[in-house]
C-alpha cells in the first residue's frame, strides 16, 4: 500500500489547462498551482492553505457536517445556501412568523436566532499520516484484520497529536484506503440565524428548476458564529461575542465573465470516480431506477398536500426538498452517463489498463481484477437494490415505518443489554418528538400507500387507524412503565406488528448478505486503485470526495446540453420576471422584488449592461457537500456561492466530462442586491469588505 504514496511524488501531468478534480489544499504546490495559474489564477498555494499564516482555508467552514459555509466579515458573519440553512429557517417558522414564506432579517445582534445542535467546523491543519496508520498492515491479512489494525493505529496516533484543548482530530482515508490524512479541527456551536430571503427567492424555481440551467435562484442564507471571551468555541450563551476570524473573504463587485478563473473551496461529500464500468452500469440501469420510482411515488402525495395547506407546507418543506433533491439528481445522473457514453468510455479505459498490465508484466498481480468485478457485481446487484429499497421506504420516505424501525432498534438494544433501557428509551423519545414536530398523518398514510408496494405485497394501511405511533401523546405512553411493560405494549401495537417481521428480515438476512457481498468489492476497489496507479502512472488521479476540505478550480463557461442549444454562462433578474407565475409555489415573485425590477432600482449591483446577474456556470468539479461553498476569483475574493450542478452533469460523481459538467453558483451581486435593496439590511453590507479587483 505504501507504493502509492511513493508513486505520487513522480506522477507528471499535462498542465496546460486541466479542469476537474477535488484536490487536497495542503498539497497544491507544484502541479496544481501551475494549472491554476494557466487558468488565470493570481493566487499562490500558500494564499490558499498555510498553517502558520492566515489563508483562504481559515474562512471555509463545514456547515453542520453536510454543507459548506464561508466567513464574510470580521464579525463572524457566515454565508451558506438557503437550502443548507433550510432546517433552521423552518424550525423558527410558524403560521404566525412564516420565515419560509416571508424571509427573516435580524436588524441587530440581539435579534439573531440561536440554533440548537447547529455547528460550523474549521480545519486548523492537515497532515499525511499514511505510514503511521498502515504500520503492520500486510497482504496476508483479511479485510477485517486490516481494518481493525488501521482503526487501532489511527486511535493511538490521534492521542499523540499536539493540539489545543478545544480542538479535535480525525483521520480520513484517501485513494480507497491507500493513503491517510489527519485533520485538526475547531468546532463552533453557537451559530445564530442572521438572515434568509423568502422561499420565493431562496428556492425560486423549486423542483422544476432544480439541477437545470438557466437558473434564477437566490439560494443563500446568513448566520453568525459566536465565541467565548477568548474567541474560542463555546456552547450558546448570551455572554458570547461575534467570532473574530483568522480570515474572511472580501466580496467582489466586479462579478464574472466567460473565461474568468473560479475556485470552489469546500467539503464535497462523496464521489466514486474510479468505479469499473460494470459498477456504473449497475448503478444507472438497475440501482437508480428503483429508488427514483419510490421517491417519485412519495413526492406525488407530499407535493399535492403541500399545495392544499400552508400548515402542511411548513411541516414538510424540508422533507420534500430532501426527498426531491436526490430523486431528480439520480434522473440527471442517468441522463449524463448515457449522453457522455461513460460506460463505453470506461470500458475503453479498462482495455488500456489491461494492455498496460501486459506491457509491465503485471498480469499475474492484477490481471484478475476486472473479471472479478464482473462476477462480484452480478452477485451483488440484487441485494444492493433490495437493501436500498428498504432504506428508501423505512428511513427516507415513510415516517410511520421510520418510527417502527427506531422502536425495533430500541428493543434490540434492550435485549442486548437490559441495563441500557433508560438510555435506549430516551433516544427513541427524542426521535419520536423530532418526527412529530413536523408530522401529518394524512400525508404519511398517503405516502405509505404509494411506496410500500415497491417493497412488499403486504400493504395494510389500516394500521394507521390502530397504531399509537401516529400521535405523539399515545406514542410516548407506549414507553411508560418498566422494561417488560414497554416491550409488551410495543409488541401489541398494530404498526409495530406489521413492520417488525420486515425489519427483522432486513437485519437478519438482507443487510448481512449485503455486507458479505460488499466486503470483497470494497477490498478489490482498493487493489484496483493501487493497480491503476502502478500500471498507468501518467494518468490524472485525484482522491474521491469524502467530506474533507478540497479545492476544485475551473473557469466560467456556458455549455451545450443538446443539439442546437447553448446556454450562456450568466442568468439575470430579467429571467426571474420572465418565469414569474402569480401565486405559483415554484415561480411566484415577491411584489417588492417586482417593483425594484420595474424601477430599475439596482444600486451598485448591476453589471456593465445595467442588469442584475443572478447565477452563473463554471467548470468546477463539485458534488453534494459543496453546497454553500464560495466561488473565489483569481485574487481570492468572493464572487459566487455554489449551490447546484446542471442536470446532465450530476454524473460527475462517477465520471467527470468537461464538455457537459457545470456547477451553478449564485452571483454575489444578487446576494448583495437582495440583502441591501430588497431586505434593507444595509448593516450587513456595511460589515463586508466590498472590492473592485478588475478596476485596480
Amino acid at each position: 500500500m505504501r507504493f502509492l504514496k511513493f508513486l505520487l511524488l513522480f506522477i507528471t501531468f499535462n498542465v496546460s489547462a486541466q479542469q476537474g478534480g477535488m484536490w487536497i489544499p495542503s498539497l497544491l504546490e507544484g502541479m496544481n498551482e501551475t494549472e491554476m495559474t494557466n487558468l488565470g489564477s493570481k493566487l499562490t498555494a500558500k494564499d490558499i492553505y498555510d498553517v502558520n499564516n492566515s489563508s483562504l482555508k481559515d474562512a471555509i467552514g463545514h456547515f453542520n457536517g453536510g454543507c459548506t459555509s464561508e466567513v464574510i466579515s470580521d464579525k463572524g458573519l457566515i454565508l451558506t445556501n438557503h437550502h443548507c440553512g433550510f432546517g433552521q429557517i423552518q424550525s423558527h417558522s410558524s403560521l404566525e412568523n412564516d420565515y419560509l414564506k416571508d424571509g427573516f432579517w435580524a436588524m441587530t445582534l440581539d435579534e439573531e436566532l440561536p440554533n440548537e445542535g447547529l455547528y460550523i467546523e474549521f480545519i486548523v491543519r492537515i497532515e499525511d499520516v499514511t505510514d503511521q496508520v498502515l504500520a503492520g498492515i500486510s497482504d496476508n491479512m483479511t479485510e477485517k484484520e486490516k481494518q481493525s489494525l488501521i482503526d487501532k493505529n489511527s486511535n493511538a496516533y490521534q492521542k499523540t497529536v499536539a493540539k489545543e484543548p478545544w480542538q479535535d482530530t480525525k483521520i480520513k482515508s484517501f485513494y480507497n484506503g491507500n493513503q491517510y490524512f489527519l485533520f485538526v479541527t475547531e468546532r463552533f456551536e453557537d451559530i445564530r440565524l442572521v438572515g434568509a430571503p423568502p422561499t420565493s427567492i431562496g428556492k425560486f424555481g423549486s423542483d422544476t428548476d432544480n439541477w437545470v440551467f438557466p437558473r434564477h435562484t437566490g439560494d443563500f442564507s446568513m448566520f453568525r458564529i459566536y465565541a467565548d471571551e477568548n474567541n474560542r468555541p463555546a456552547k450558546y450563551s448570551k455572554n458570547n461575542k461575534p467570532y473574530k476570524p483568522k480570515h474572511f473573504l472580501p466580496v467582489s463587485l466586479d462579478g464574472v465573465e466567460e473565461g474568468d478563473f473560479t475556485m470552489v473551496f469546500g467539503f464535497p461529500g462523496r464521489t466514486n470516480e474510479y468505479l469499473p464500468a460494470v459498477a456504473i452500469q449497475h448503478i444507472t440501469e438497475e440501482y437508480n431506477p428503483t429508488n427514483i420510482a419510490i421517491r417519485e411515488a412519495a413526492l406525488k402525495v407530499i407535493d399535492a398536500k403541500m399545495k392544499e395547506s400552508d400548515a402542511v407546507r411548513i411541516k414538510y418543506a424540508s422533507k420534500q426538498a430532501r426527498i426531491a433533491n436526490a430523486w431528480k439528481k439520480w434522473i440527471g445522473e442517468n441522463l449524463g452517463i448515457e449522453k457522455s457514453d461513460a460506460v463505453a468510455k470506461r470500458r475503453a479505459f479498462e482495455t488500456t489498463f489491461t494492455k498496460a498490465l501486459k506491457e509491465k508484466n503485471l498480469e499475474d498481480k492484477y490481471g484478475h481484477i476486472l473479471s472479478d468485478f464482473d462476477k462480484l457485481y452480478k452477485d451483488f446487484a440484487p441485494i444492493n437494490i433490495k437493501r436500498r429499497n428498504f432504506i428508501e421506504v423505512f428511513l427516507v420516505t415513510n415516517e410511520l415505518m421510520q418510527m417502527t424501525l427506531r422502536a425495533y432498534q430500541m428493543e434490540q438494544a434492550i435485549d442486548a443489554n437490559p441495563a441500557a433501557f433508560e438510555t435506549a428509551k430516551a433516544g427513541l423519545v427524542a426521535r419520536l418528538k423530532g418526527i412529530h414536530k413536523n408530522y401529518d398523518v394524512s400525508v404519511d398514510r398517503g405516502v405509505f400507500k404509494n411506496v410500500m408496494p415497491f417493497y412488499t405485497n403486504n400493504v395494510d394501511a389500516s394500521i394507521y387507524d390502530k397504531t399509537a405511533f401516529t400521535n405523539l401523546d399515545t406514542a410516548l405512553k407506549l414507553l411508560e412503565g418498566d422494561v417488560k411493560d414497554v416491550l409488551k405494549k410495543l409488541n401489541k401495537d398494530a404498526a409495530y406488528q406489521y413492520a417488525k417481521p420486515l425489519i427483522e428480515t432486513f437485519y437478519n438476512s438482507i443487510d448481512k448478505e449485503y455486507q458479505e457481498k460488499n466486503e470483497p468489492i470494497t477490498a478489490l476497489q482498493t487493489k484496483y486503485m493501487t493497480a491503476l496507479m502502478e500500471a498507468l502512472p501518467n494518468e490524472r488521479y485525484f482522491p474521491d470526495a469524502n467530506s474533507t476540505l478540497r479545492v476544485t478550480y475551473g473557469q466560467v463557461r456556458g455549455y451545450s446540453p443538446r443539439d442546437a442549444v447553448y446556454y450562456n454562462p450568466v442568468s439575470y433578474l430579467d429571467g426571474v420576471v420572465e418565469k414569474y407565475v402569480p401565486g405559483d409555489y415554484e415561480f411566484d415573485v415577491p411584489e417588492k422584488l417586482l417593483q425594484l425590477y420595474k424601477d430599475k432600482d439596482y444600486g451598485q449591483y448591476a453589471d456593465s449592461n445595467g442588469k442584475v446577474p443572478v447565477c452563473f456556470l463554471g467548470t468546477n468539479h463539485t458534488t453534494g457537500g459543496n453546497s454553500g461553498s464560495p466561488a473565489i476569483d483569481a485574487h481570492g475574493n468572493l464572487v459566487g456561492l455554489n449551490f447546484d450542478r446542471v442536470w446532465e452533469g450530476t454524473m460527475s460523481d462517477m465520471y467527470y466530462d468537461p464538455e457537459i459538467c457545470r456547477n451553478i453558483m449564485v452571483d454575489l451581486r444578487y446576494v448583495l442586491f437582495i440583502v441591501d435593496k430588497y431586505a434593507g439590511a444595509t448593516h450587513l453590507i456595511d460589515e463586508m469588505k466590498l472590492v473592485h479587483p478588475k478596476k485596480q
